[in-house]
């Protein structure tokens, strides 16, 4: 145990010195890393090479994170998310989501990413959503029902992955909070594989993703995000055949349900009111238009809510 232990520490420090720093000096530094926990019987030539392999390939500046690292940090902060909402058992209906939310994605100005869109419904009365790094986008069975058409739901997820699009999760991480654990490590990791300096850098990793979810889930994104979530769903909406104004519409639809005090939308989001004001300065007006296919569509998926 105490050798696994270390070799999930050489294997930490190689990863994530290389997705922090991301020049070359770090690289070799990993890799001496590693080749010093070969020596001292810590880890194997193949384990060692492994690392250094995944070291290289990961070598990109904190602020210009890859897809592929925006799909790892996504996927540890929708487990978060999941930790306190439980999935909704409706084979039917998450498939009906997902059909209308890949279909609105591709009219994204990020139709692909590393791990590809995904939604879910979660089992809670909330009236809520939340959009994970990489496209991982949870969506409450108390929102869909305050949706009245499938222009409204694809309101609500072309919101979301106007999110995802405008990487809003990953500006809610503090990338002061990296610096000093960069600076010790970059001294210190050569010539020691444990301690304090690796525990400092877990607890960065680890806080990084708490940065995302408290944003998610309590204090949530700026107007300033959120209007820009909604000027690209509304974008996304247009180019896709479905009414902009249906986001509106379901803006309006919020808020006949809003309470400050409520522990959902509520406390995570501008008051809705102020959503349908901006939206009608750029000249979008409530619509309730849909087509009677959509509406038929929409209507068998969400009957058992």
């Amino acid at each position: 145990m105490k050798n696994r232990h270390r070799i999930w520490m050489a294997a930490a420090l190689a990863v994530g010195m290389g997705w922090l720093a991301g020049c070359e000096s770090l690289n070799q530094v990993a890799e001496l890393g590693a080749s010093i926990a070969v020596a001292t019987g810590d880890l194997s030539e193949e384990q060692a090479g492994s690392i250094t392999r995944t070291t290289r390939a990961v070598t990109k500046t904190f602020e210009d994170i890859t897809p592929e690292q925006e799909y790892y940090i996504g996927r540890s902060v929708a487990a978060t998310v999941l930790m306190g909402y439980t999935p909704l058992n409706h084979d039917d209906l998450n498939w009906y989501v997902n059909h209308v939310g890949q279909s609105l994605s591709q009219f994204s100005t990020r139709p692909e990413t590393f791990g590809g869109y995904r939604f879910l419904v979660l089992d809670s009365d909330e009236i809520n959503a939340f959009a994970a790094p990489g496209g991982l986008v949870l969506v409450t069975r108390g929102l869909l029902k305050c949706c009245e058409t499938e222009d409204e739901l694809a309101a609500v997820l072309a919101h979301e992955i106007g999110h995802v699009e405008k990487l809003h999760g990953l500006r809610a991480i503090k990338t002061g909070r990296l610096s000093g654990a960069l600076t010790t490590l970059a001294l210190e990791s050569a010539k020691n594989l444990g301690g304090r300096e690796l525990a400092e850098l877990t607890k960065a990793f680890d806080e990084s993703i708490s940065d995302v979810t408290t944003t998610l889930m309590n204090s949530g994104y700026s107007r300033r995000l959120e209007y820009e979530a909604d000027a690209a769903a509304v974008a996304i909406l247009r180019q896709a055949g479905y009414t902009p104004g249906a986001l509106v519409a379901m803006l309006e639809n919020m808020q006949r349900n809003w309470n400050p005090a409520r522990l959902d939308f509520a406390k995570t989001h501008p008051p809705p009111a102020d959503r349908i004001a901006q939206l009608r300065r750029a000249g979008v007006t409530a619509a309730k238009d849909t087509a009677p296919a959509r509406q038929a569509r929409f209507a068998a998926a969400i009957q058992s809510l």
